[in-house]
């Protein structure tokens, strides 16, 4: 008995492949008895039966599945102790035509796919002589299963959805170049594997419906599972309604449909009240009367009306990237006129365009969300940043994105495939000036669909509220992450805007010292006049000019270099401020932890729920405590509301209006620090130019000096000539500083048009153009009375006109109430 004991918990067990190579060599004589013909084996009180074929044997405890014609069980080999799926046949299977028991294990051994369930032999039973398919064995269950557990109750999150959209997708295709129709896909038949590497495999299951059947082919025999037929199987098979029509391949589309469904929201698309078992009528009618395009229909209350939906719920965990790309594929699939559906062909296309194309992750500061746009890799990034405003409604022109902290350029001929790798734990950071304030991210309030517990005790009642109270749980955790990082991501952001920013205003005081540094040394052109009386010579009165000139531009730069440090202090308050907030998100973290351990003794209580169910009844010590559990459970729910409200929902909520400011406050130093660039990178071209007709000046005198050439003096020179060789020394070393500084002002203002173009893709809100233009004309060139004027500004129009002046005037009294300087006179 021992050894029984030993063999049950090898062919079950955790440690069954351990146990196994033990037991089975000291197992096998004994058992060798029992073979030939099943035997009730007795331990304690518990009864189950040894059953085997050739090679393998189960005991009939080990169930698996049931159908109408079959049972599943897990069963071992006797040799190598591999673990097989075995499927028995009953009595019922045997009143079938004889070619319809064959059918099936024609069908598998046709097949040979990693998607679909592998077909390792047809063998009978010793005694009664029964078929038994031998099977691979998928140890994780199905995909019913995996939606049936409360973690999934709003549906699968989008990984887990791509793996099992790619899966279908592969073994329905070759199913069809095999030239097989299923009739039975459903979640409970799509089997779950669990790889090497951890992730998830899909396989078609239960071939007994199964049947070879061309494109062009029909048939007029009903198969299928109520929920997931197609609507003219339905009427016939359910409804019990005559009618004439044959069915073709197409009616594995409208499964595949409804499996997808239930797949992304973790319910059927199409329900009447009281469920599509109780209304089979009003379940007929939905299905028949869907609108083109309507991808579900409900009916909330008897007799009401139907309600139709053209886009997944709200409480769907895929992206809005992937629904947009899955809507029409369920819109034309979950169609009940076969001729306005879609055929294999194209639904393999579409959905095979789905699965080749690569997720780029983009965090918009703007909305505080994160979209995941799907794009071919082989796509322009114009592509891309069109599929960008069609989740977010920022213009391409208008985007600029970061990377890791760093400014990224993204040139629109390129191909996507250049576009950095990014995860959702790693983004592109979409940054655009926006009037209007963030909305966050949508959600429904999971406290919306919690169920209450009936006030008696209700075995399979209070297991089905407990399904459903610990499924709204699991979604208020999964909605608490993502508002955790949404958080983080607002302040992440924008600490990295705030870090361009500073670089910039870095790099614009750089330009601004070099170019006073420069201005400093033509200045020392009026020492150089004023010592040799030089202002006095008709040559050089053009020089005096681009001094007075030069002079203005200095005075003008010093306000531009003083407005620029006080931004940068602004910048930095700023930045302090989002370093304080992102040290708060790491403890608003533990919200996370709590709301995972009331799920965790939650999860503990729908455990012993779920078991008592299945009983009949229970004693008055076992009701008490479950009476209790109940009490707990409920406790437990309300507490886990409370912490996702106070501590998710509403600190999110708060973060959002502090965003906003902030992002507000980011506009202004934009706006401020783009004028500014202007202002100093047109300063810098105004000195560069002016700086080269002081040098052609001084080219012209060094030569004439140095030919002996006499410049004519004016008639009345105050000052006595100095003499010549000093002259021409210190034309010489005034005309040789300027030029090696005008070398560096043209790299400096190459780095400061730059910044401008990097600057100005965020600065593409509405009028941020106009106001720049207006107000950089005024800034370098308004002709106002008593002030000099800069001529040859990249910004300056004509301006000798009245009207013109007078608008340009009006400009200025607006603009120096934003920049508190003007012009010197």
């Amino acid at each position: 008995m021992p050894l029984l004991t030993l063999l049950r918990e090898a062919t079950s067990g955790p440690l069954a492949d351990t146990l196994l190579s033990a037991v089975f060599p000291a197992a096998l004589p004994l058992l060798e008895k029992h073979w030939a013909s099943p035997d009730c084996l007795v331990e304690g009180s518990q009864t189950w039966e040894m059953q085997s074929t050739a090679n393998y044997l189960w005991h009939t405890d080990d169930l698996l599945g049931q159908g109408a014609t079959a049972s599943v069980y897990k069963a071992r080999n006797k040799k190598s102790g591999e673990v097989v799926a075995v499927k028995v046949f009953n009595s019922a299977s045997y009143r079938r035509p004889p070619e319809v028991q064959v059918r099936e294990f024609e069908v598998l051994r046709k097949l040979d796919h990693q998607n679909v369930v592998k077909l390792f032999a047809v063998e009978e039973t010793g005694g009664s002589q029964q078929k038994v398919i031998v099977m691979e064995y998928c140890p994780s269950g199905s995909l019913l299963s995996v939606l049936e557990d409360p973690e999934n109750t709003f549906g699968l999150p989008e990984e887990e959805f791509l793996v099992v959209l790619r899966c279908v997708v592969a073994g329905m295709n070759h199913l069809r170049e095999n030239g097989i129709v299923h009739r039975d896909i459903k979640p409970g038949n799509i089997m779950r594997l669990v790889g090497e590497e951890g992730q998830s495999i899909y396989k078609l299951s239960d071939f007994g419906a199964a049947r070879k059947l061309d494109d062009e082919e029909s048939f007029v025999s009903v198969y299928g599972t109520e929920e997931y037929l197609h609507p003219d199987m339905y009427e016939r098979a359910v409804l019990r309604k005559p009618q004439q029509k044959a069915f073709g391949v197409t009616v594995d589309l409208w499964s595949i449909g409804v499996t997808l469904y239930h797949a992304a929201t973790g319910s059927l698309p199409f329900l009447p009240f009281g469920g599509p078992r109780r209304n089979k009528e009003i379940m007929y009618r939905i299905t028949t009367e869907k609108p083109v395009g309507a991808i579900s229909g409900t009916q909330r209350q008897e007799n009401g009306p139907l309600e139709w939906s053209y886009s997944l719920p709200i409480t769907c965990r895929l992206s809005m990237g992937l629904q947009s790309q899955l809507v029409p594929i369920l819109a034309n699939i979950l169609e009940a006129e076969q001729a306005k559906c879609w055929g294999f062909d194209q639904f393999f296309a579409e959905t095979s365009d789905i699965l080749q194309r690569i997720i780029i992750h983009v965090f918009s500061l703007p909305q505080a969300v994160l979209h995941h746009v799907y794009i071919h890799a082989h796509n322009t990034i114009a592509i891309f940043l069109e599929a960008v405003y069609e989740q977010t409604n920022v213009p391409p022109k208008h985007q600029e994105y970061l990377f890791e902290g760093h400014p990224c350029v993204l040139d629109p001929s390129l191909s996507a495939q250049h576009i950095a790798p990014t995860a959702a734990s790693s983004p592109l950071i979409l940054f655009s000036l926006a009037n209007d304030a963030p909305k966050g991210l949508a959600f429904r309030d999971p406290a919306l669909d919690i169920p209450k517990f009936v006030p008696k005790v209700d075995l399979q009642a209070d297991y089905n509220t407990a399904k459903g109270v610990l499924g709204a749980g699991y979604q208020a955790l999964w909605l608490a992450r993502v508002l955790l990082d949404g958080q983080a991501w607002m302040l992440r952001g924008s600490h990295w805007v705030l870090e361009v920013l500073q670089n910039t205003c870095r790099q614009t005081l750089e330009v601004t010292r070099t170019a006073l540094l420069f201005l400093s040394s033509s200045l020392g052109f009026e020492r150089l006049s004023s010592g040799v009386g030089m202002s006095e010579f008709q040559e050089l009165k053009e020089a005096t000019e681009l001094w007075s000139r030069l002079q203005t531009f200095s005075e003008v730069l010093s306000r531009c270099s003083h407005n620029v440090t006080e931004t940068q202090v602004s910048l930095s308050s700023l930045g302090k401020e989002i370093l304080k907030n992102r040290n708060q998100i790491h403890d608003d973290s533990r919200s996370i932890q709590k709301i995972q351990c009331c799920l965790d003794k939650m999860r503990f209580i729908y455990k012993q729920f779920k078991k008592s169910r299945m009983r009949p009844g229970l004693g008055y010590n076992e009701e008490q405590i479950h009476k209790l559990d109940k009490v707990n459970f409920s406790h437990l729910a309300k507490r886990l509301l409370q912490v996702f409200q106070e501590e998710c929902v509403q600190k999110y909520q708060v973060s959002l209006v502090t965003h906003a400011k902030r992002i507000r406050q980011v506009q202004k130093a934009q706006n401020h620090l783009h004028l500014l660039g202007r202002s100093v990178a047109a300063c810098n071209t105004e000195a560069r130019e002016a700086q080269e007709n002081l040098s052609k000046i001084f080219d012209r005198l060094l030569l004439d000096r140095a030919s002996g050439a006499e410049i004519s003096p004016h008639p009345t020179a105050p000052h006595p000539s100095p003499d010549p060789k000093d002259l021409l020394f210190h034309m010489q070393e005034l005309c040789n500083d300027m030029k090696l500084l005008a070398f560096d002002l043209q790299d400096n203002n190459r780095l400061i048009e730059r910044d401008q173009r990097a600057l100005s893709g965020l600065l593409q809100g509405a009028g941020a153009e106009d106001f720049a233009l207006h107000t950089a004309c005024h800034f370098l060139s308004a002709p106002i009375p008593g002030h000099r004027q800069l001529t040859n500004c990249p910004f300056v129009l004509c301006l000798d006109e009245p009207a013109f002046q007078k608008g340009v005037v009006e400009a200025s009294c607006w603009y120096f109430e934003e920049l508190p300087f003007a012009f010197p006179p």
